[in-house]
């Protein structure tokens, strides 16, 4: 388990480092940095490869106002869970790194079409306005870990890959909040759990009717990039006009 949130925290790592509200910049320890009452989850890795072994928190306020209790006494939290990397420095103390605000939530599936993609090696191009309505360009596939990758940290080194991946191509994780790993499946995420969900089934749909579309003409095309950013941008960003209400 911490090892599965250790690459899903990773995957969705962004290139700003950001303050985290209600969390400690820095601590010993857990306890340190987390305030008493909040629920939360923890992984150990050496993010920055200094030979340190890092931090993941995954950590859930208690805020009174976003919470609420049902007639039996049970207590629903409706607080979005902050996820945040600390560094460990040479002196024992974990110092914030990065913390994600506007990804809450993020699914690993191994769903039909998309992992056939993944195993094919191939990213999802774009061929209609209904992949443009949801991602900016292709879905990227991404290369194999090396086998001293695969022995050395396998889940840490799948969200690092993602990372590295996505800085590279200059791709904003909003804007394309799908992946593919090469021989292994689709990672989708959302601004909370559901909205996750929501996304891995749209990216599940898109991969079908990629696959589908290239068994009806094998010479098919990307559509016109005038096209996708008519119908990415009209939903997206700060002019979107379309479905807004």
């Amino acid at each position: 388990m911490k090892n599965i949130l250790t690459i899903l925290t990773l995957c969705l790592c962004s290139v700003y480092g950001m303050k985290a509200q209600g969390l400690k910049q820095q601590g010993t320890a857990v306890d340190d940095i987390v305030p008493e009452g909040w629920t939360h989850t923890e992984a150990v890795g050496d993010v920055d490869k200094d030979g340190l072994d890092d931090l993941v928190i995954a950590a859930t306020p208690n805020f009174k106002e976003n919470m609420k209790t049902r007639y039996d006494g049970y207590v629903y939290n409706f607080n979005k869970p902050i996820l945040a990397i600390y560094l460990k420095a040479s002196d024992g103390k974990y110092r914030l790194y990065k913390k994600f605000e506007k990804i809450g939530g993020i699914v690993h599936t191994h769903s039909s079409y998309a992992t056939r993609w993944a195993q094919s090696g191939r990213s999802i191009p774009c061929y209609g306005t209904t992949h443009a309505d949801y991602y900016y360009g292709e879905v990227p596939c991404l290369r194999c870990l090396t086998a001293e990758e695969i022995e050395d940290a396998y889940e840490l080194n799948t969200g690092k890959l993602i990372v590295d991946e996505f800085e590279r191509m200059g791709k904003d994780p909003e804007a394309v909040s799908a992946v593919i790993c090469k021989n292994h499946g689709p990672f989708a995420w959302g601004k909370d759990p559901e909205d996750a969900v929501h996304c891995a089934v749209v990216l599940e749909e898109v991969a079908k009717m990629a696959f589908r579309t290239e068994l009806i003409n094998p010479k098919v095309q990307p559509a016109p990039q005038e096209l996708q950013d008519k119908h990415y941008y009209r939903k997206h960003g700060a002019n979107a006009y379309y479905g807004q209400g």
